[in-house]
């Protein structure tokens, strides 16, 4: 049986790209997939910069890059529909 995620720990860990991407006009949130995994979503506020989000594959590394110290992986990471 494995533990259940601990949330304050996984908003630690993003904490620091979310005010970055805060900074750029995006809001980051994060939901439990099951069991150590979780899906990250990205959503454009009306103030967001469309330029200054890096395509999927890239935004993906950098979740499981500021993740490493957790016992948690991302599943996926869901960005606005216009990127």
């Amino acid at each position: 049986m494995t533990a259940p995620i601990d949330a304050g720990r996984i908003d630690a860990a993003l904490q620091g790209f979310r005010d970055m991407m805060g900074a750029d006009g995006y809001l980051l949130q994060w939901e439990s997939a099951g069991d150590d995994r979780i899906v990250v979503t990205i959503d454009a506020t009306e103030d967001a910069c469309a330029d200054c989000l890096v395509p999927q594959p890239v935004m993906e590394a950098i979740m499981s890059s500021a993740l490493a110290d957790t016992s948690v992986t991302v599943e996926r990471v869901v960005l606005p529909a216009s990127h």
